[in-house]
């Protein structure tokens, strides 16, 4: 029977053990959801504070980092961001004046982790974005030295993505030449915010898994998505193969990934209740970017299936959506404890449906962007957002706060009780 739970209390806890994470900055897409996820089984997770991390204004601090790792327990693998390291967060990898010298001097306490410990290290490094990257050439020269590392045993899996990939950015192609000359393990592929997640389920659930991918509109999952350049059948298929999934076309698979892509909301409801009556099912709204669809969850809701899912997603790109559904799911896979995901779910949904699909108009709607991070502000976050709670997953969970922790209308920090 599932108990009283708070998700803060829950993160906390899963923050004092033996698992450890670097996430790529403080954002909670980021940072809370990969703890969280890799804490599914119940293993608690070490994860630093927010306020040693990467925000908008600064970068996280490289001696204080290392020194956090330093000091973490060396039984289990370590599932790190490399940015982090090097230029201190995904934002400051674009804008850093580091040369290459001074950020591969950075990334090195996680080398020598890997020597002193012998623990295997998960690993991440991206390709930044144009317009926005002020030094391509020294990102670049960066990335091919960690696949060298790779190449060389620091690192079990390297996997080298790049960040929002619009027309024209050099992104695809400098993945496209990586690729040609990587070893075997090294991925290259578009994503972002939604890698560790990846990271922590090829480290905590090794095994292969199948999956097959069901799309609400099958002809339109051929067309390129949008920040990635490539389709989106192809981006299920790379997400899939870095969250430790092998794709099967059709008969029993192990998940069925339902990708929301546009198309009749209350048909394909229809469809993931279906679906739920013959197996394990995670669900990836990627209709539009950041924002899920209303009616589609409105009617997940109502039959009560929003509930019985082993993860959700619909905060963000494509890309996040599917690695986070995909990454969720799996370690649910290996028997994840009903409170925590019972909490997980709800936290998604709280995130990705009430307050992406919801909550941030009405905050736009209410407050101008420059003046969120304000008292005023954020009382109206939270007078917004309580008018969604109680919400029913498991348990009946409630809002107990709500912030702003980047001072804009993009991501909320919130902390639900769950009776």
């Amino acid at each position: 029977m599932l108990r009283r739970l708070t998700l803060c209390a829950l993160l906390l806890a899963s923050c004092a053990g033996a698992q450890t994470l670097v996430p790529l900055d403080s954002r909670p897409a980021t940072r809370q959801l990969p703890a969280l996820i890799a804490g599914l089984g119940g293993a608690r997770v070490h994860v630093p504070d927010a306020a040693l991390l990467g925000n908008a204004e600064r970068g996280a601090d490289p001696a204080a980092l290392a020194a956090w790792l330093g000091a973490q327990p060396t039984d289990k693998p370590l599932i790190v961001a490399l940015d982090a390291f090097a230029y201190g967060g995904l934002l400051q990898s674009r804008t850093s004046a580091l040369s290459p010298q001074e950020a591969l001097a950075r990334v090195e306490p996680v080398r020598e982790w890997q020597t002193r410990t012998g623990q295997p290290v998960y690993a991440f490094i991206t390709l930044p974005r144009e317009p926005g990257a002020r030094d391509r050439a020294r990102n670049l020269a960066v990335v091919r030295e960690m696949i060298a590392w790779a190449r060389a045993g620091a690192f079990r899996e390297l996997h080298v993505t790049w960040d929002d990939a619009l027309p024209g950015s050099p992104s695809p192609a400098e993945g496209a030449e990586l690729a040609k000359t990587a070893p075997e393990n090294v991925r290259v592929y578009p994503g972002a915010d939604e890698v560790l997640a990846l990271l922590v389920a090829r480290a905590l659930a090794p095994a292969q898994k199948t999956v097959r991918v069901e799309y609400s509109n099958s002809a339109a999952a051929e067309a390129a998505v949008k920040y990635e350049g490539i389709s989106l059948t192809q981006s299920a298929a790379n997400h899939a193969a870095a969250g430790g999934f092998r794709l099967v076309e059709s008969g029993v698979a192990d998940l069925t990934l339902f990708v929301y892509n546009g198309g009749d909301a209350r048909q394909a409801a229809v469809r993931v209740s279906s679906l739920l009556r013959k197996g394990p099912v995670a669900v990836a709204d990627v209709a539009q970017v950041n924002l899920g669809n209303a009616r589609l969850w409105r009617d997940l809701f109502t039959l009560r299936q929003h509930a019985n899912l082993r993860a959700l997603a619909a905060w963000g790109t494509p890309g996040n959506n599917l690695g986070t559904a995909l990454a969720h799911a799996r370690l649910t896979l290996e028997g994840a404890n009903p409170v925590r995901q019972d909490a997980l779910l709800a936290h998604e949904y709280a995130n990705d449906v009430v307050y992406s699909t919801e909550v941030r108009a009405a905050l736009r709607k209410a407050i101008p962007e420059k003046e969120l991070n304000t008292p005023a502000g954020q009382a109206k976050l939270l007078e917004l957002a309580r008018q969604y709670f109680p919400l029913r997953v498991g348990l009946n969970y409630r809002l107990q706060d709500a912030s702003l922790p980047w001072g804009r209308s993009f991501e909320w920090d919130f902390r639900l009780e769950g009776r």
